[in-house]
């Protein structure tokens, strides 16, 4: 049985994999979606990778999926257990020893974001347009009442991995993600992959808006993993 290990983005909990977590289960795997202390000042990306690692156990045959700032503890999570299998959903990419906090300079995020807002005319303080616009409302204001305080502890100390892990990764663009617009990211993971990411329809909120879409996409990566094994 497969064992999907779901890490969600920044200030985010395990909820927001609900409708994802309903799909892989209806389909026979097991689902581990812990909630990471996003919110404790005292805790860093260690600590979350250490309560990933924990939810795991003594589990197998596991994918890891991480969703936007869960890009920079999953690959932490792939050097401490044996993973089949890492899928990147429009999530963030670090380097070796870069502080999370750095990453957006670092990418250009900044003038890609206010590109984005250009073109789409989003008000600056309209969290919805930005992150859940192709959210059904009710799932959109839920997500927003749900919303958690991030701490910025992760933020300022670099990442503690000298090399991507040795494992096969696979990355997943949202076309219509607003937060990482679609051809800024087609170039981050160009550059710090090496790879050409597949994608999908959707924005920011892509397991809340196309939870079936996600789960087939994941079924298929695995499907191919253990195909090119055999």
């Amino acid at each position: 049985m497969t064992t999907y290990v779901l890490i969600p983005g920044a200030g985010s909990d395990s909820w927001y994999w609900h409708l994802l977590d309903a799909e892989l289960t209806a389909r026979g795997h097991d689902v581990v979606a812990p909630d990471l202390p996003y919110d404790d000042d005292s805790a860093g990306l260690v600590e979350y990778a250490d309560v990933v690692v924990d939810a795991i156990g003594g589990r197998s045959d596991l994918v890891v999926v991480a969703q936007s700032f869960g890009g920079f503890t999953a690959p932490l999570v792939c050097e401490r257990v044996p993973v089949e299998l890492l899928v990147l959903v429009t999530a963030m990419i670090p380097s070796p020893g870069e502080p999370p906090g750095a990453w957006w300079a670092n990418t250009g995020w900044e003038r890609a974001r206010r590109e984005q807002d250009e073109r789409d005319g989003r008000a600056p303080d309209d969290d919805i347009a930005l992150f859940l616009h192709d959210v059904p409302p009710e799932l959109a204001a839920e997500a927003m009442r749900r919303g958690r305080g991030q701490s910025g502890t992760p933020f300022g100390k670099p990442w503690s991995l000298d090399a991507w892990p040795a494992v096969p990764t696979r990355f997943l663009l949202c076309r219509d993600d607003r937060f990482f617009p679609a051809e800024f990211m087609r170039r981050v993971v160009r550059e710090r992959l090496g790879i050409v990411p597949d994608e999908i329809g959707g924005g920011h909120g892509i397991a809340l808006s196309r939870p079936t879409e996600l789960a087939d996409r994941l079924e298929a990566y695995h499907a191919t993993e253990h195909s090119s094994r055999a």
